[in-house]
């Protein structure tokens, strides 16, 4: 995972991932017989935790969009997870990139769920007039990854959850 976010999914190399995990490349290859493999397993499995920590409790509305900024708080004790998501997400914006279609549908379900946490937040009567859930949504995933960016070029002094936390007390009627 950390060498793929140091040089990407192109600059790593299966042998150098076996050595740095202190396996045989053949040891590797049993698991994961391409680096393809490798990097949906690796992406698939933080979806799948960070999937499974946003639906604690059954978050909806509001409780989902304070979960995406706990999520935030949680990534500044993971540098080696954003910064592995950060590359490779810049890299798949190439249709030829093995990960393009993963990350197109990932895109698509973040922008929706998120979207549908505005919309009940709106049903709960939480969100400002004028906000539109949909726009909002594209709005607050974009600004997650830019921060996301912006926390690894500053040596991980931005604040990623405060950041957060304040775009969303613009938009919502109720306390976070």
């Amino acid at each position: 995972m950390a060498l793929f976010g140091e040089v990407g999914y192109r600059g790593a190399s299966l042998r150098e991932i076996a050595s740095r995990c202190g396996i045989s490349h053949p040891g590797l290859l049993h698991h994961f017989p391409t680096k393809e493999s490798l990097l949906f397993a690796v992406l698939e499995h933080r979806d799948e935790v960070d999937g499974e920590w946003l639906a604690l409790g059954g978050a909806k509305g509001v409780d989902r969009l304070r979960r995406l900024a706990d999520l935030a708080e949680l990534n500044a004790t993971r540098r080696g997870i954003v910064e592995l998501f950060s590359v490779v997400a810049a890299e798949a914006t190439s249709p030829e990139h093995p990960a393009h279609a993963y990350f197109v549908e990932r895109y698509r379900n973040s922008v929706a769920s998120t979207a549908r946490a505005y919309a009940q937040a709106s049903d709960e009567g939480a969100l400002r007039t004028g906000i539109a859930p949909d726009a909002a949504a594209q709005q607050l995933i974009a600004l997650m990854d830019g921060l996301q960016v912006q926390w690894l070029l500053s040596g991980c002094a931005t604040d990623m959850a405060g950041v957060l936390r304040a775009h969303l007390r613009t938009q919502l009627t109720v306390a976070l």
